[in-house]
């Protein structure tokens, strides 16, 4: 099943699925598990992998998401984006230029940037992105290097654009509601899933804070 019109799944649980934070677990197998909890959005961030077995896997997980009516990001990579049938490509600020990545991807792909300040944000919705990620709102330790912008930054950030915001960064059960109440569509995580013993329970927990958070 693959949703009709995308964008409108740019919202709630966004899970960031890295070999590298697994906990000795397959991508595949956290993917099933976050979809199953609620996740609404995977992006598979690999950088350890060469570009065969990466395929094979974003091909699954676009497989895995079509089947649950989730969306599918591939990170950096816009030809394996293409070649897997992602729903589209998440782009850092030193990664592939948006105009680039528009000249690989196809028509019904959509693009997400990375943005730690106003100006990074503004300069994405002049690029015409279909959402944009703010962060780190707290700290992380899954990049080893990570500028902050936190909740004030995400604040602002949303009182100036109106596209899709996904925060991103340190979030958990424990800080996601500030996240939600600030403005963000989209709340993204890595290890309150993917390190999860139940990667299922910590899915659906976050989607009932999220859910709370709104009402």
């Amino acid at each position: 099943m693959r949703i009709m019109d995308a964008t409108t799944g740019l919202k709630g649980l966004y899970v960031i699925v890295d070999p590298e934070h697994t906990d000795g677990r397959t991508p595949e197998d956290i993917t099933r598990a976050a979809l199953s909890g609620g996740a609404t959005v995977i992006q598979l961030r690999d950088k350890i992998s060469d570009k065969g077995p990466m395929l094979e896997t974003a091909t699954r997980i676009t497989e895995l998401c079509n089947e649950a009516g989730a969306l599918h990001f591939m990170n950096d990579h816009a030809d394996i984006a293409v070649l897997s049938g992602a729903h589209g490509l998440h782009v850092g600020q030193t990664d592939l230029p948006v105009s680039a990545a528009r000249r690989v991807l196809g028509d019904d792909q959509m693009i997400g940037t990375s943005n730690h300040a106003m100006q990074e944000a503004l300069v994405s919705i002049s690029d015409a992105v279909d959402y944009v990620a703010v962060g780190a709102i707290y700290g992380t330790a899954t990049k080893e290097v990570t500028v902050s912008a936190g909740l004030e930054t995400l604040g602002e950030i949303r009182a100036r654009i109106d596209s899709p915001i996904a925060a991103i960064g340190g979030i958990n059960a424990s800080n996601i509601r500030p996240v939600i109440e600030a403005g963000a569509e989209m709340a993204c995580v890595i290890t309150a899933v993917c390190m999860a013993p139940d990667p299922e329970a910590a899915s659906r927990e976050l989607v009932r804070l999220i859910e709370q958070s709104r009402a």
